[in-house]
């Protein structure tokens, strides 16, 4: 008895689950088979400006095999708490009652703290001496170039801007693998997108087009504020209140959150209050061999928000201090910068250094303890459009810019990394083999490279990242797949029927049966009779051999033949021309009593023969 209840008991505990609790939906994905699908073809580009290789070098022997035998001895399961100390062992005055004491003073530190700092120090910036490029998204949307690019401080949202008059938002966070954009924007119609800049607090960003009036969105997305456009009767541009023509450039300044600059071709640059939209703070016109209005092509403040610059449309490149009483001559003025439009302009964080990229397919490097001539000019770097800039890498040991499209070369829109202490290329790096690189960025708390791209039928941006160092940005997207659709997201739309509201707001009732029976009445359809094929029947004649009565009659008793397929029409006219000669009836008797006789001259075939 006991073993026939031990098995009625075994087969009852099999019908129950081995667990309970709400079951995982799916597994989590795995990280690396995720980032397999955006590796990039070719592999990263290591650049080596490590001042100690060694310390980044293989591990001896020794300890290889010590790691050898720690793994062959590797214990299964998790491992055991660590071993606390006995009370017993621990003496009455070691044991400290009360708050930790405050750290030593820095000149008290011992060599041993200082070392530990040294480390650190170098180990920071390690993530930055390599480029990340072993994996690559492309954020899709816009049907032409990608002219302007921003990247809020945190890395988690970014603003593309576009030839197609489109700004459009992307938010890692709430992205999916598909690299949706979660708002578009059309700042004003038929103007394209020139800059777009994130105000210090992320909180607003500068909107700049192809008009004359820039405007400022919140976070969001939505319209803050629109500046005023000036007169453009009114010759002296220091008297109109705003922009008398379309804008070329824009920036947000870095420290004071409610100054933006913006640059125009009109010839001026100006500093706005983002909260008087109505007029402008400052009125800058940039220093002019002689009197006309050249148009300024690029504008950008320095980090401390104290120095702004312009590129000419004449090649020059102009600088201004902002203090108290500055006005519009230029501090410094290059006369001849480029031989081309300038495009981009970029200071470095430290305030020596200034970039300069041009139509003219070079990027200069200039020092601005010295600017009568630039520290380094980098050719054979192909520029097409008025928005392609340099920038530095976060650490800003790299000088980077993007290279247009030839009709002769097959190399393709490309990335070019410059050292900036040796002044010498490091690495060019394809981004695209159709399409241009315009903008291009390197965010430093995400430590991700952006780059837009494009052409007159499509536009994109280009993220590189490597998973081992960058953070958040494309690798928080790329592991989220989209939400599957679920039988509880159907919505059955109700149907309300109102029989007594308005005549404009009633629905109309179906009209489908009326229709039916019209089309079906000859009177109300005015539908002609569809001719019969065939032998006639029911009392209609058919259409094979007329389809008249008369005609059909006709024929069958032979009164009208049909010969005229048969004849000859010259022949047919000229059988009536004796009768016309000897009794005409219309035209001849009325001129025949005042009409002369024709006379027709003889050909001379017959005068030869009468001779």
């Amino acid at each position: 008895m006991e073993g026939a209840g031990g098995e009625l008991d075994d087969e009852i505990r099999a019908q129950f689950p081995l667990s309970f609790g709400k079951k995982s939906a799916r597994p989590p994905p795995n990280v690396s088979s995720v980032h397999s699908s955006t590796r990039r073809a070719v592999g990263p580009v290591l650049v080596d400006r490590n001042p100690n290789p060694s310390s980044s070098g293989s591990k001896s022997g020794a300890v290889q095999e010590e790691e050898e035998e720690e793994e062959e001895d590797a214990m299964i399961g998790p491992p055991p708490p660590p071993p606390q100390p006995e009370v017993s062992q621990v003496e009455d005055d070691q044991v400290m009652i009360g708050p930790p004491r405050a750290p030593l003073p820095s000149d008290q530190l011992g060599s041993d703290d200082e070392d530990e700092m040294d480390s650190d120090d170098e180990d920071g910036p390690e993530e930055f001496r390599r480029i990340p490029l072993s994996n690559e998204i492309v954020l899709r949307g816009h049907s032409k170039v990608v002219s302007a690019l921003a990247i809020d401080h945190s890395g988690s949202r970014v603003l593309t801007g576009s030839y197609d008059y489109t700004v459009r938002m992307y938010d890692f966070q709430g992205m999916n693998s598909k690299l949706q954009s979660f708002r578009q924007l059309e700042p004003f119609e038929g103007h394209q997108v020139r800059s777009l800049s994130w105000s210090p607090t992320a909180d607003r960003f500068l909107c700049v087009t192809g008009s004359a009036q820039a405007k400022i969105y919140d976070r969001d997305g939505l319209t803050l504020g629109e500046f005023i456009k000036g007169d453009m009767y009114i010759r002296d541009l220091k008297n109109t209140k705003g922009h008398i023509s379309g804008l070329s450039g824009g920036e947000w300044s870095p420290k004071a959150k409610d100054e933006i600059l913006t640059s125009s071709e009109d010839g001026s640059l100006r500093i706005w209050d983002v909260n008087e939209f109505n007029s402008q703070k400052q009125v800058i016109k940039p220093k002019l061999a002689r009197p006309a209005r050249v148009p300024v092509t690029a504008c950008a403040w320095d980090n401390t928000g104290k120095r702004i610059v312009g590129g000419i449309g004449d090649g020059s490149i102009q600088m201004w201090s902002i203090k108290p009483g500055w006005g519009s001559r230029p501090d410094i003025y290059v006369d001849k910068g480029h031989a081309d439009d300038i495009t981009g302009l970029k200071f470095s964080v430290d305030g020596l250094l200034l970039l300069s990229r041009s139509l003219d397919g070079t990027l200069k490097v200039w020092d601005l303890r010295q600017m009568k001539s630039s520290l380094k000019v980098f050719e054979d770097l192909p520029n097409h459009y008025a928005q392609t800039n340099a920038a530095f890498s976060p650490d800003e040991q790299l000088i980077f810019t993007g290279t247009s499209i030839e009709k002769e070369v097959t190399n393709g829109g490309m990335l070019c990394f410059f050292d900036r202490r040796k002044l010498e290329l490091v690495s060019r790096v394809g981004i695209s083999s159709k399409y241009s690189v315009v903008r291009c960025a390197w965010h430093p708390k995400i430590n991700q490279v952006f780059a837009t791209v494009g052409d007159k039928k499509e536009g994109g941006t280009h993220i590189l990242y490597d998973p081992s160092i960058s953070k958040r940005g494309a690798l928080v997207c790329v592991g989220r797949a989209p939400r599957q659709k679920s039988v509880d997201d159907y919505e059955v739309q109700p149907v309300v029927h109102n029989p007594h509201a308005l005549p404009l707001f009633r629905d109309q009732p179906s009209r489908k049966r009326q229709r039916e029976k019209a089309l079906k009445d000859p009177l109300k359809s005015h539908k002609p009779e569809i001719p019969m094929t065939g032998p006639g029947h029911g009392g209609r004649v058919g259409t094979t051999k007329g389809s008249l009565l008369t005609q059909y009659l006709l024929k069958q008793g032979g009164l009208i033949k049909e010969t005229w397929m048969e004849e000859d029409p010259r022949e047919a006219i000229l059988k009536f021309a004796d009768v016309a000669a000897k009794d005409p009836k219309f035209i001849a008797p009325a001129y025949a009593e005042t009409q002369p006789e024709p006379v027709f001259a003889k050909s001379d075939s017959d005068e030869e023969k009468e001779k």
